[in-house]
């Protein structure tokens, strides 16, 4: 990492690191979201989508960080054009 970038907090690490590793648990993503961070979804989800958009967390993991931002855009493509995007097996 460079002098002078941000960095990333434990908790922000922490969401990153369930993003990757997630589906090689036998847990679904939900329950290794739970039981990993101790919150719900939803608010993963919300905090997810502000770490990915940190150059930080680019620099951190940035295969992850491409993999996320791709499933965002592409959820948002399909709620302009009225489509609903599958969700990776759990």
């Amino acid at each position: 990492m460079q002098l002078g970038s941000e960095s990333l907090a434990e908790r922000e690490r922490s969401i990153l690191e369930v993003e990757r590793a997630w589906w090689l648990s036998h847990r679904s993503k939900e329950e290794a979201i739970r039981a990993e961070l101790g919150i719900s979804p939803s608010t993963y989800y919300r905090l997810l989508h502000d770490v990915i958009d940190r150059p930080a967390a680019f620099q951190h993991d940035p295969l992850v960080v491409l993999r996320a931002r791709r499933a965002r855009s592409a959820r948002r493509r399909a709620r302009y054009q009225g489509k609903t995007v599958s969700s990776p097996p759990h």
